[in-house]
């Protein structure tokens, strides 16, 4: 008993050290636009740390089972990082850079719901709305979209902020308050794109994974194939050397941490906590995230939290929360009804049993 609950406070210590280090990247991302690091200089430089990282790690731990290299599979790892990496990671440091990470993070959970909607269309999920289980994820689907919907075009008053001085042009305080939402709504479209990018990297790995089951080749693969699309589009886009000098060592430091802990320590603690508490359980904690970053975003950045935000984050883990819920239980479900069927199965093989040792002057 007590082994058993040493173990759950361990799962438990990690899953919030994994929150944390998500909700850290939040943090450095943001300091790292502050102190002026190219958006494409960024994203280049995380994926060669993560790249150095993992692909020692994938060559030899994986010898044994990764398979031989196709045309097709070089096209789907191709794809895999345009969409995972690429637009994934563009998307998300364009929106950061109009929004905050307190509502990039309120965005990431609507993840699931548009993950769902994804594997839906593509008849990888199926849909039963006459039973709880499919109601309750459609109806999730439904709260965690109409959530993000309200974080991108209802911005709303701001609370728990610090006074801002007095403006003595009423007509500049008009002009910059368009502007601000006019940004807010550009930032809550583009993390919309990082989300939907996320989703459907997650629905188009499924297949890939059982042709190259090989999970850190693979992962090694789509870094590597995202770094060489970034830097193609680093050759029209930041064409100034200087902006490829990381001149202090905050910037430093956002790279690593991106690259090592978000690319890196993440990837391995992820594996470990599935592995030990179910993708299910993994997923009830994203919402921690949020929580941890509007705290670290006020505290350390400053940032305002926005009413509008506040009510799109509540209906987005809702979602999560009824999603997860109808899935855990249509899991229950499909499992009993395959106990119920391999039993009968094998009341079936036990009844032909008797039958054929039956003696033949006991048969009428």
């Amino acid at each position: 008993m007590a082994k058993e609950s040493a173990e759950k406070m361990k799962l438990f210590m990690a899953l919030l050290a994994l929150q944390l280090c998500f909700a850290g990247f939040h943090i450095v991302s943001r300091v790292a636009l502050n102190i002026g690091v190219s958006k494409v200089v960024y994203p280049v430089y995380r994926n060669i740390t993560a790249l150095l990282l993992l692909s020692p790690f994938a060559y030899f731990l994986e010898k044994k089972e990764r398979p031989p290299l196709t045309f097709s599979l070089v096209v789907q790892f191709f794809l895999l990082a345009l969409v995972g990496i690429t637009a994934n990671q563009g998307f998300y440091i364009l929106g950061l850079n109009f929004a905050n990470p307190t509502f990039a993070s309120a965005m990431q959970n609507s993840v699931p719901a548009i993950t769902f909607i994804m594997a839906s269309a593509l008849r990888m999920e199926k849909v039963e709305i006459a039973r709880r289980e499919g109601l309750a994820k459609v109806m999730g689907t439904i709260a965690s979209v109409g959530g993000a919907t309200v974080i991108t075009l209802y911005k709303g008053p701001a609370f728990l902020q610090q006074p801002l001085p007095k403006s003595p042009q009423a007509h500049d305080h008009v002009n910059l308050s368009s502007m601000e939402r006019q940004s807010w709504t550009w930032g809550c479209v583009y993390l919309l794109g990082h989300c939907l990018s996320w989703a459907g990297w997650m629905v188009f790995q499924a297949p890939a994974l059982k042709k190259y089951p090989a999970k850190l080749s693979l992962t090694s693969f789509t870094i590597m194939f995202g770094l060489i699309q970034f830097l193609v589009i680093a050759a029209f886009v930041e064409t100034d050397p200087q902006h490829w000098k990381i001149q202090s060592g905050e910037g430093i430091f956002t790279i690593l941490y991106a690259g090592i802990v978000s690319s890196g320590i993440v990837i391995a603690l992820q594996t470990w906590c599935i592995d030990k508490g179910g993708p299910v359980f993994v997923s009830i904690f994203q919402p921690v995230q949020t929580v941890l970053v509007a705290v670290m975003t006020f505290a350390i950045l400053g940032d305002r939290l926005y009413s509008g935000g506040i009510i799109g984050a509540v209906l987005i883990v809702l979602g999560l929360y009824l999603i997860l819920w109808g899935k855990t239980r249509e899991e229950r479900v499909i499992n009993q009804e395959k106990e119920e069927t391999h039993r009968e199965h094998l009341l079936e093989a036990e009844s032909k049993d008797k039958d054929c040792c039956v003696p033949s002057d006991h048969i009428p």
